[in-house]
Formats: structure tokens, C-alpha cells, sequence
């Protein structure tokens, strides 16, 4: 029987790589400051420690520090401490074992030209310390020869992040986002489970992660907002005007460096620009996504009243209040 270590295994998208390790007969080994929802649990604080892996035969690093803090706050020295000190302690660790290191797309150059991104598309010029410390981490894991993978906006049951921060942006039945519709690439949480046992058997290097195609950002938003039972109206504000609110906003943010500002050059460059991920080096391995948006929707639990209610539970991994979980943007 294979033991699959997964790091960061109670947040949201490392416990359902265990999940899924577990329902195909692997042996699991949840690794990170709380138990996951399967297998045995190995304590491991990613900013301080080395981890043991004594026993595992795969390692799934999805362990990592998430959030848009003020740049040069005590925040963003933690989110380093966790995904680059923590990732070279990881590789330490794993000592010649395979590695799966999940990375994100936010890695890639901001601004146009993303119409279809390859794994050669640029890295650099990460607009926020999440974009910056994972593209650290996954140069170390890189150059260690581990396989890493890139998904997209990660969603699914359990997801304390993306469509939480969707819903909470409707004000009076009305949500503004940032310049006219554009094409973007999502990744349902199962088809990154499904990728991050598949890849071990992969050879090193960086793969896009994403759902089968494309979507139109304005329908998937009502498409979610449907799903979740929230009447709201779109409606479109100048992307220049998004971003000069946005730099206010973080120029306030830093009066109050342990508070994130409620908008981001990051987060508006990520709504306005149309980001689709060419995901045919991970095909051609014999991975296919095979779960949509339309399948998260259909799955969503309806109240009596008729709304759905939603599912955030997903806790954190190696960390709670502090950002720190297995969510991947």
C-alpha cells in the first residue's frame, strides 16, 4: 500500500487530496498543525519546523499561507516563513521522495496577454506577497525536482475563500466588478486532488491545472450567485477607476498593517484581465479535468427557505487566523 503525505491535509484543498488518496485505498498521512479528515496525523508547524516524513512514499505539499497583506507588514514575513522557509524545509525532509508542490497561476506576469498561458508564460512582477513567496517556493521546489502544479481560482465545498469574497461583495443586490466581461480559467478542488495524485508519476516541472475550458467571468459569477440563492445585479465600473481605488486602499491599508485592504491591485487585475491556462502539458500525461462549475452548483445543499447554503467550513491547515490553510488562488 502506497503512503501519500499530504501537508496542510485540514485545510481546503489538502483534505480533499487526502480524501481522495484515502477512497483509492492509500495509506495517508496528514501532515500540519491539525488532523485531516482521514488517515494519521503528524504534527508540523511549516513556519518553525522540519516535518517528518519517515514512512511516506509520495509527498503532496499543499500546506500554504494565503492572503493579499500590506506589502512589508509582519504579515507578509509569516506568509514567507511558511511557503518559501517552509517549502526548503519540506524538500529537506522529503530526502529523494517524490514531491507534488501545489503552486498558483498567480505566479505568471500580471497585465494582457494571457489569452492562453503556457508553463513558459513568465514569472514575475506578482502584484501581491502571496504571488511573490509562492513563486519563491516553487523556484526551490523546481530546482529540487519536484513536479508543481499551477491551478487557477481553486473552488469547491469547503472553500473559505473565493466565492465567501464573491457573495460578501454584494451590496443592496448589486455587485461592481472591475471593466467588461472576460474569459478566465477556474479549477474545481476535485480536479486538483485528481491532478496531485496523479502527478507524482510525472516528470519534474510545471503543469497548469484548470478546469476543461474557459469561462465567461460575468455568467460564472450569476451562475455562482444563482447557486447560492443571492439575487444581484452586475454591473461594470472602468478597470482604471477599479485600480485607482484599489492603490488608496492599500495606501490606507498600511495605517493598519495587520488589516487587508478591502480592495487590491491584485484582485482587480485578476477580475479584468481575461486569464486562460493552457493545460495540455498535464493532459498529455493522461490527466483530464472532469469536474465544472456546473457540477459545483448542482451539488450545493438547498435550505427550506430555498437558497443554498453554503459550505466555508474548509479550517485551516497549518494555521487559523493568521491566513494560513491549504487554499490555492
Amino acid at each position: 500500500m502506497t503512503t501519500v503525505a499530504v501537508t496542510g491535509a485540514s485545510g481546503f484543498c489538502g483534505s480533499h487530496v487526502a480524501a481522495t488518496a484515502a477512497a483509492r485505498g492509500a495509506d495517508v498521512l496528514c501532515v500540519g498543525r491539525r488532523p485531516g479528515p482521514v488517515g494519521r496525523h503528524r504534527a508540523w508547524d511549516a513556519a518553525r519546523e522540519v516535518p517528518d516524513l519517515s514512512g511516506a512514499d509520495v509527498v503532496v505539499h499543499c500546506a500554504a499561507a494565503v492572503g493579499d497583506p500590506v506589502p512589508g507588514s509582519g504579515a507578509e514575513a509569516a506568509m514567507r516563513a511558511v511557503n518559501v522557509d517552509g517549502t526548503a524545509r519540506l524538500l529537506r525532509a522529503a530526502a529523494g521522495r517524490p514531491v507534488v508542490w501545489v503552486s498558483s497561476a498567480s505566479v505568471y506576469a500580471p497585465g494582457p496577454g494571457r489569452a492562453l498561458i503556457t508553463e513558459d508564460h513568465p514569472v514575475r512582477g506578482q502584484l501581491n506577497a502571496y504571488g511573490r513567496t509562492k513563486a519563491a517556493g516553487e523556484a526551490l521546489a523546481l530546482a529540487a525536482g519536484a513536479v508543481v502544479l499551477r491551478p487557477r481560482a481553486v473552488y469547491g465545498a469547503g472553500d473559505p475563500h473565493l466565492v465567501p469574497r464573491l457573495l460578501s461583495r454584494v451590496r443592496r443586490g448589486l455587485l461592481l466588478l472591475p471593466g467588461p466581461s472576460v474569459r478566465l480559467s477556474l479549477t474545481a478542488v476535485e480536479n486538483l486532488a485528481e491532478a496531485c495524485l496523479a502527478a507524482a508519476d510525472w516528470p519534474p516541472g510545471a503543469y497548469n491545472i484548470a478546469d476543461p475550458e474557459p469561462y465567461e467571468r460575468d455568467e460564472a459569477v450569476r451562475q455562482v450567485l444563482r447557486a447560492h440563492g443571492v439575487r444581484a445585479r452586475i454591473r461594470h465600473v472602468p478597470a482604471t477607476a477599479a485600480r485607482s481605488v484599489a492603490s488608496a486602499a492599500q495606501t490606507l491599508a498600511r495605517l493598519r498593517p495587520h488589516a487587508e485592504p478591502f480592495l487590491t491591485r491584485y484582485a482587480v487585475d485578476q477580475l479584468a484581465h481575461g486569464v486562460v491556462l493552457d493545460v495540455s502539458k498535464a493532459e498529455s500525461r493522461g490527466w483530464a479535468a472532469g469536474r465544472t462549475l456546473e457540477d459545483y452548483a448542482a451539488a450545493l445543499p438547498v435550505a427550506q427557505n430555498g437558497r443554498a447554503t453554503p459550505s466555508f467550513g474548509g479550517r485551516c491547515s497549518v494555521g487559523g487566523k493568521d491566513g494560513r490553510d491549504g487554499g490555492h488562488g
